[in-house]
């Protein structure tokens, strides 16, 4: 199935190469990274997960900045090769603690010993941490923690001057630590992504919640849970988008999922009778539960776009952005990106008076403007504008040459710029409000108290607003 599995490094250099089959030419791994590199396509300015080149099918994932990538010959699922790549990444996390190029370097030998272990003569296996720990003998070289750039699950994480500990993303399941006595303790993670399409006037078009209860445990004799969620939560569409509620995501409410599945280890004798969720949580990180809501629920951010002709060869563009959500809850950095007609020549900017923490810039090479808002001024409750004058080449203009004849074509601006996209995470909030009520851990003795981290955050999957 698979011929190769390699990972490279942002510049291309090999950390991991392992070649199952000795079908694919030499090389590959520098097709691939040129190929990737300078991508080029009239409508993705990235490569896509899955392409050809010259009989090969390349299938990658980028994760903390590296490429996993495999190659194969023959016809698969895109789907299932992906799926495992995401997954021989959080089983090397698990095992390392940090997933980087360090890392990978400094834990070569323990990082082939889980692919042999994973993926044998192209088939793969297993990919479970606690199945692994058994053929498994190399002990992690942990990174120094210290030493490491700012991650971004970590900045995820925070609540006021409140940081989670830095072992949420730098800890091994499996490294024995000094002194010999484990800290125990157990993260759970609702993560939310979220899909929302506006009109140009502010309007929600179509909207979804992708969302997942992540897990990572470190608990020892693997203990059973009980995880409580929400008691009015319900399953499929039963409920009516005119009467949803919209209080915030801080407090309880109804939840009306469309869909939901479940973790093999997950037992739901109860969760019928008192939405609770029993399970003996297996060693690493893993999903107890993904879901999806397509029902009208309020997004976090309100959009509004406008394009319109300020003149003979010029156009003026409006941005606004409200943050729909408590002014107890910052949102980190917020990206907003533009696609701008392809004659446009120059823009210039104009932000609201006093605004601070905000930068723009005119990428010219692919023809966007792009607005960048700091963490500090993204409160909730706040609204932020941007204007951008753009000018464009005389030869545009609409004019249009027919049989000798000059005939003015009026430029449609709708429909060659845009739409507007936006990327941001927010920490300690969720839009569908679905929340943990309780995380009890069964006791060992009197003494037992593990330590419990509940954390919440929604990240923009797909938030575009239309010209």
């Amino acid at each position: 199935m698979i011929s190769q599995f390699f990972v490279l490094s942002q510049r291309g250099d090999h950390i991991v190469f392992r070649d199952y089959r000795g079908e694919v030419p030499k090389g590959s791994a520098e097709i691939f990274f040129r190929k990737v590199k300078f991508w080029n396509d009239d409508e993705a300015e990235e490569a896509p997960p899955v392409f050809n080149v010259d009989g090969v099918n390349y299938i990658h994932v980028k994760v903390a900045g590296l490429f996993f990538v495999v190659t194969t010959m023959v016809n698969v699922s895109p789907s299932l090769l992906l799926e495992l790549l995401q997954r021989i990444a959080r089983v090397t996390k698990d095992y390392l603690g940090v997933l980087n190029e360090d890392s990978l370097r400094k834990n070569f030998i323990l990082v082939y010993e889980l692919l042999d272990e994973v993926i044998d003569f192209g088939y793969p296996q297993t990919t479970s941490t606690e199945v692994l720990k058994s053929y498994i003998f190399n002990e992690p070289i942990m990174v120094d923690a210290g030493r490491l750039p700012p991650l971004g699950p970590a900045a995820m994480f925070m609540q006021g001057s409140k940081r989670m500990p830095g072992t949420a993303v730098t800890k091994s399941v499996v490294a024995t630590e000094p002194g010999g006595k484990k800290r125990e303790e157990i993260f759970v993670d609702i993560i939310e992504r979220i899909s929302v399409t506006f009109s140009s006037s502010g309007y929600i078009l179509t909207s979804e919640i992708d969302g997942t209860i992540q897990m990572k445990s470190y608990l020892t004799g693997n203990p059973e849970i009980r995880l409580a969620l929400n008691e009015d939560l319900s399953i499929g569409r039963t409920g009516s988008s005119s009467t949803y509620d919209y209080r915030s995501s801080s407090g309880g409410g109804a939840v009306i999922l469309d869909d939901c599945n479940f973790h093999e280890s997950v037992h739901l004798d109860s969760f019928d009778i008192d939405r609770t969720l029993h399970l003996i949580p297996p060693d690493g990180e893993f999903a107890v539960m993904n879901y999806r809501i397509t029902q009208e629920f309020k997004p976090p951010f309100r959009v509004t776009s406008l394009i319109e002709e300020a003149g003979s060869c010029k156009a003026e563009v409006t941005l606004k952005i409200r943050a729909d959500f408590s002014a107890n809850v910052t949102a980190n950095t917020i990206i907003v990106q533009m696609p701008v007609p392809s004659y446009t020549m120059r823009a210039s900017f104009e932000l609201e008076a006093g605004a601070v923490g905000q930068n723009t810039d005119f990428k010219e090479g692919s023809r966007r403007i792009e607005w960048n808002l700091k963490k500090a001024c993204i409160v909730g409750g706040s609204e932020h504008t941007l204007r951008a004058k753009l000018t464009f080449s005389q030869e545009s203009h609409g004019i249009i040459l027919i049989e000798a004849l000059l005939v003015y074509a009026p430029r449609n601006l709708t429909k060659e710029a845009g739409p507007v996209n936006m990327n941001f995470t927010i920490p300690m909030y969720n839009s569908s409000k679905l929340q943990v009520r309780y995380l009890q851990i069964a006791k060992k003795s009197k003494t037992y108290n593990p330590y419990r981290w509940v954390r919440y955050v929604t990240q923009a999957n797909s938030y575009v607003a239309r010209l």
